[in-house]
């Protein structure tokens, strides 16, 4: 994993400073005020007040008076990196200079990869390859596993693709699950993804799974029927049995239990990346709001098609009773959330696109603006995506705060984040690995977006 965290490009030793700027360090200090952050190469070089930080001769100047510069923002939860036209574009667009992606054939990751060491605007990869599932996987692609010794051999095929870290998906067995686990251990890396319908979200906490996606069978671990629903028939857990599940979790829900899952969360360091929007839009898809996002005019067409709920399979025989339900569930997520940060586990920001109206770059700014809904402040919302992320990594020397001798991953803002979480979207320039993208840098990866997406379109 590390690898993939190593500076992006070679950059020519250039010289860049953001002058009298507030700097919101990301490590939970007060911002800063009359701040100058000079950038040469791919590092922070100095940080401090404006009359004291020399510049040198030929620096390019960034007048940061009356804005807020904040770290690079990650997604902690994405797909389809290299296979999604614009999405690194889109990315740096929207100040998102890292992704951790959850299931993209390493191939195409190694050529996006490469791609951006060679100019190309794009972020960080940390990237989990193919995912792991049981003998009959959800998604193409995946490496299954129906027994433990299929368990072990998964991890040595995606380790032999250049996986950084494992996935573990929602049908594997659990002999395969903790096969897994153990042969992971053997190996030193790191398992994450889904908590599979065979096992408990307290045991994959237990096992060392080092994040859980979604809130991933957490409902059911706070549930007094936990172990009577655990060993129901699968196929109450597809959409024609998911209302009456659904509803039975928000209705055995023990406050008791949750607490002392979360305190074990805590113990165990077990990360969550709760995807709020995500979970939300797949709950509305009924109403058809969503296809009026004008973020659409990025993404290529097949994209909108592929997210009717009428053309995925997940949800081809919903039932009715489906929506509502879900809807009641979102919101106890963000209960959820809220007491996972009154707990102390960590919260990772993800977004889970290329999911409904999920969009590349974009949707990170949705989901800060749910954390904060869900009770976190402002700044432990941008934490979800800077410093927790480079927490989660190992990485804190080089990423996740605005200190000297950092990576110059940057995001420079026209109004304060702490003040409105939405500034977030006022985006001034992005230092994605000391590359320096100035508004009209970022408005031509927007417009070339736009303009490939309607190529496409037309070409049809």
């Amino acid at each position: 994993m590390l690898s993939a965290l190593l500076p992006l490009a070679a950059q020519a030793r250039q010289t860049a400073a953001v002058t009298h700027v507030t700097v919101i360090d990301g490590t939970g200090a007060r911002p800063k005020s009359d701040q100058t952050v000079l950038v040469t190469g791919e590092r922070i070089v100095a940080v401090g007040k404006s009359r004291r930080v020399k510049l040198p001769e030929g620096a390019r100047i960034v007048d940061g008076t009356g804005k807020f510069l904040i770290p690079g923002l990650w997604d902690m939860h994405v797909h389809g990196t290299g296979m999604i036209p614009h999405s690194s574009e889109l990315c740096i667009a929207n100040g998102v200079t890292g992704v951790r992606d959850m299931f993209t054939p390493m191939p195409y990751i190694e050529a996006e990869r490469k791609a951006i060491r060679n100019g190309k605007p794009g972020p960080r990869i940390v990237a989990a390859g193919r995912l792991v599932d049981g003998p009959k996987p959800v998604w193409p692609d995946s490496v299954s596993a129906k027994n433990a010794a299929e368990g072990r051999r998964a991890v040595h095929t995606v380790v032999q693709e250049g996986s950084d870290f494992i996935k573990v998906y929602s049908l594997l067995p659990r002999d395969a699950y903790f096969a897994i686990v153990e042969e992971a251990k053997r190996q030193g890396i790191v398992f994450a993804g889904h908590v599979p319908y065979a096992v408990s979200a307290a045991e994959a906490s237990d096992a060392g799974q080092k994040s859980i996606e979604h809130l991933d069978g957490i409902l059911l671990a706070c549930s007094t029927r936990e172990a009577e629903l655990r060993h129901s028939d699968l196929a109450s857990i597809r959409a024609e049995g998911a209302p009456a599940l659904i509803k039975t979790e928000l209705e055995t829900y023990d406050e008791k239990k949750a607490d002392a899952l979360f305190a074990r969360f805590k113990r165990n360091r077990t990360w969550q990346c709760p995807t709020l929007t995500v979970l939300d839009n797949i709950a509305h898809l009924n109403d058809g709001s969503l296809t009026n996002d004008l973020r659409l005019r990025y993404l290529p067409t097949d994209m909108a098609t592929e997210w009717n709920p009428k053309n995925d399979f997940r949800f081809t025989n919903a039932p009715a009773a489906l929506w509502p339900v879900m809807q009641q569930a979102c919101r106890k997520r963000q209960d959820l959330v809220r007491k996972l940060r009154h707990a102390g586990v960590g919260l990772l920001a993800g977004t889970d696109t290329p999911n409904p109206y999920c969009f590349p770059g974009f949707t990170l700014h949705d989901e800060l603006a749910r954390l904060v809904e869900s009770g976190l402040t402002p700044m432990e919302a941008l934490q979800a995506a800077t410093l927790n992320p480079a927490r989660y990594f190992g990485r804190e020397k080089d990423l996740g705060s605005i200190q000297l001798g950092k990576l110059a991953d940057l995001v420079l803002l026209d109004a304060d984040p702490l003040r409105d979480i939405h500034n977030t979207t006022k985006i001034r320039a992005v230092f994605a690995n000391g590359r320096l993208f100035d508004r009209p840098a970022l408005d031509k990866l927007l417009n070339d977006a736009e303009a490939g997406a309607k190529r496409a379109k037309d070409a049809k």
